[in-house]
């Protein structure tokens, strides 16, 4: 979670967004969040959000169960954030599925849009991912482990030097 400073921005950002637009009835946003588990991977992950090229993310179905969240729905509007916590953008989550993670297919690799794009690519990246994930959790990594396979669209980009 971002310090107090930028999670204020974060909120900020929110309220402008959300008084610009006609029809959110959300108090607040899905969640605040960065991409990865990194500085680099979560600035870069971000930056192909910016850029269009990714439009879909994938989470460990068992992260959400051990932090005792929902999953996301469609619908959902979340606030992407740097590493830092630096507000960027908004998304708002289109599908969602749950699938074993061997049953990941090469059309939702190629709209995660990391990588070169294919399904070889998306499986050794992710699996290390996983790993490191399933490891804080006190878990193995396995093929048929259920991951969260989440579309979402660009609803807004954070404009430099404005609340939007």
């Amino acid at each position: 979670m971002p310090d107090a400073p930028l999670q204020i921005q974060a909120l900020a950002y929110w309220a402008a967004f959300k008084n610009s637009r006609a029809g959110i009835e959300q108090e607040r946003p899905y969640e605040i969040f960065c991409f990865g588990d990194s500085e680099q991977l979560a600035d870069e992950l971000a930056a192909l959000v910016l850029a269009g090229t990714k439009r879909a993310t994938a989470s460990s179905a068992w992260t959400f169960e051990a932090q005792g969240r929902r999953i996301p729905a469609p619908g959902d509007l979340s606030i992407v954030t740097s590493w830092s916590g630096q507000p960027l953008c908004i998304i708002e989550t289109l599908s969602v599925e749950i699938r074993p993670f061997l049953e990941v297919d090469s059309q939702f690799a190629s709209e995660e849009g990391e990588g070169d794009g294919s399904i070889a690519s998306w499986r050794l990246n992710h699996a290390r991912y996983f790993e490191r994930e399933c490891a804080r959790l006190g878990r193995a990594f396995a093929q048929n482990m259920p991951v969260v396979c989440e579309r979402f669209r660009l609803a807004d980009r954070r404009q430099e030097g404005n609340q939007r």
